[in-house]
């Protein structure tokens, strides 16, 4: 029985998000446009640990001479974050923001699907310009969170 998929396809559906379930798999594709910038975004239900995950992707990857800035980067802004953390791949590139939840005994997920689905992409988006600055604008890891973050 697939009963988180069924929220995350019944969630988006009622929120107008539009998505493709991936073959034979139980995860969502959609897209997000924010302010800064539009980008994929992934749910998925891992139904036997009553897990739910959600990530979104940046639309570009980080090349090799820039993935250890990029790493910086994001190290600085997982640092103090509560909800989600950035991860990078070393072996291509790709850069994610993931926010997932536990839901074992959770039997009104709508609240936690919504949640967790808003604070990942409003995240992303909030951090995306920086990461494509020091990706492709030759800003430094610290200049670009000082940007962002203020700090």
């Amino acid at each position: 029985m697939e009963r988180i998929y069924s929220e995350i396809s019944a969630f988006l559906t009622a929120d107008d998000w539009p998505f493709s379930k991936l073959e034979d798999q139980t995860i969502a594709k959609t897209s997000f446009q924010g302010k800064n910038g539009e980008f994929n975004c992934f749910i998925q239900s891992r139904e036997e640990q009553d897990h739910m995950v959600m990530y979104s992707v940046l639309p570009v990857f980080a090349p090799p001479a820039k993935k250890d800035e990029v790493a910086a980067f994001i190290t600085r802004a997982n640092f103090g974050m509560i909800i989600g953390n950035f991860e990078l791949d070393y072996e291509d590139g790709e850069v994610r923001y993931k926010t997932s939840v536990d839901l074992e005994d959770v039997t009104e997920l709508r609240i936690l699907l919504r949640n967790m689905i808003y604070s990942n992409v409003l995240t992303m988006d909030k951090y995306l310009p920086g990461l494509m600055r020091v990706i492709f604008g030759g800003l430094s890891a610290v200049e670009a969170i000082k940007e962002i973050e203020g700090a």
